[in-house]
């Protein structure tokens, strides 16, 4: 979809002069989380290319840093450390971390500020700035029925991402208004060049890892009995929404065939996702378990040695799309048209239930005892990446 931005009250200067404006010092501001992250790339790579000689740097949290750092069109991280404030013992140095960040944002001098995260706490960041020119969303829009000719779904929207939120807009020169809510997380990033005149170039996801980081996971991978010329599978079962997560049976299923067609198969994930994968491990006895010892960027190596993953709806799926490789993500309670793998509609398993999507985020919240879910079987899941991985390789071939 192409929804033109148009000027809102709060700009100080017409919309076709901002087009034509040059800054030398931008701040992309999206601290977190993983897919959120991976969403953003697309406006650093069109920042980039529209201000070739800014310094360029983003706030980000650290244990995403690595996932960015070695970009080409990145100039600088700036360390947001937010999981310092639920540390026993360290709220007070976080507390002092937090106004030295402030300071250094202060010292940067940034003349243009991008604020793709849209909460209170962002919006301070771009305030603190003093960026003559601070951008975001726009205050969030009512619910409302859409008919897209895009997809099946006939999404009407009634929970989820609507707008800027807890009064961030305030704190803005320029808002992107918000046309519509049936539209990727992707494209609606790159409404913000509207504003400053991107080009119409697609948007380039890629992700660019350090050697280091690849070495590292390919030495993790020896270390447990996983060689460099055996094949892979990664399964990542993990995910923050407890609607959002498939069973245990079938992420077993699926590593259980993979194993006898003689790859190896690998669980990654977070410390929270360490009790389903050792129930998975459990279930299919063979498989590597390596959740709780990857960080991100550890986590995008691991994907692009793959042959294949196989994800929920989380941000391992965003990364396995940003590296081009084969992937299927099980979707149920959400929405694959607006966060799933961007333009990999092929990579999405699902069943058409009337009450999906539906956003719920808890399992207690559904009426239906997550049967969107617990429909899909691993045989769905393995048959449609058997169907990824012969098309993948026809085209290798060619």
């Amino acid at each position: 979809m192409n929804h033109q931005i148009e000027r809102t009250e709060t700009e100080p200067a017409r919309g076709s002069e901002l087009q034509a404006a040059e800054f030398s010092r931008i701040l992309l501001i999206k601290p977190s989380a993983l897919g959120d992250v991976v969403h953003t790339i697309p406006v650093l790579v069109k920042l980039r290319a529209r201000y070739p000689h800014a310094r360029i740097d983003w706030l980000i949290t650290p244990e995403n840093a690595e996932v960015v750092r070695r970009h080409p069109a990145l100039s600088n991280v700036v360390l947001f450390a937010r999981r310092d404030f639920s540390k026993r013992g360290q709220k007070w140095r976080a507390i002092l971390g937090f106004f030295d960040l402030l300071k250094q944002i202060r010292r940067a001098k940034y003349d243009l500020v991008v604020d793709m995260h849209g909460q209170v706490r962002s919006a301070l960041f771009a305030l603190i700035s003093g960026a003559r020119v601070r951008i975001g969303f726009d205050r969030p829009i009512k619910f409302s029925r859409t008919i897209s000719a895009e997809h099946d779904l006939k999404n009407i929207p009634n929970r989820g991402w609507r707008g800027a939120r807890e009064g961030s807009w305030i704190a803005y020169t320029h808002r992107i208004p918000i046309p519509t809510l049936d539209v990727h997380a992707i494209d609606r990033y790159l409404w913000v060049g509207s504003l400053l005149g991107f080009d119409d170039e697609p948007p380039d996801l890629a992700i660019h890892l350090s050697p280091k980081t690849v070495r590292n996971v390919q030495q993790l991978l020896e270390q447990h009995g996983v060689p460099a010329s055996k094949p892979l599978v990664v399964l990542v079962p993990g995910t923050i929404w407890e609607t959002k997560h498939w069973t245990i049976d079938g992420f077993a299923g699926v590593a259980r065939h993979f194993l006898r067609e003689g790859f190896a198969v690998a669980l990654a994930g977070t410390n929270r996702d360490q009790a389903r994968c050792r129930q998975i491990a459990a279930a299919a006895p063979g498989t590597t378990n390596l959740c709780g010892i990857t960080t991100p960027a550890d986590l995008a190596a691991l994907i692009q040695r793959a042959e294949v993953a196989v994800t929920n709806d989380s941000g391992s799926m965003h990364v396995a799309a940003s590296l081009g490789k084969p992937m299927v993500s099980v979707f149920g309670p959400t929405n694959p048209v607006h966060i799933g793998p961007y333009q990999r509609p092929e990579s999405v398993v699902r069943v058409d239930l009337p009450c999906s999507p539906c956003n719920y985020r808890r399992l207690i919240q559904c009426p239906f005892g997550h049967a969107c879910m617990k429909q899909v079987t691993s045989a769905m899941v393995v048959e449609r990446a058997q169907k990824i991985l012969a098309t993948a390789g026809a085209a290798a071939e060619k």
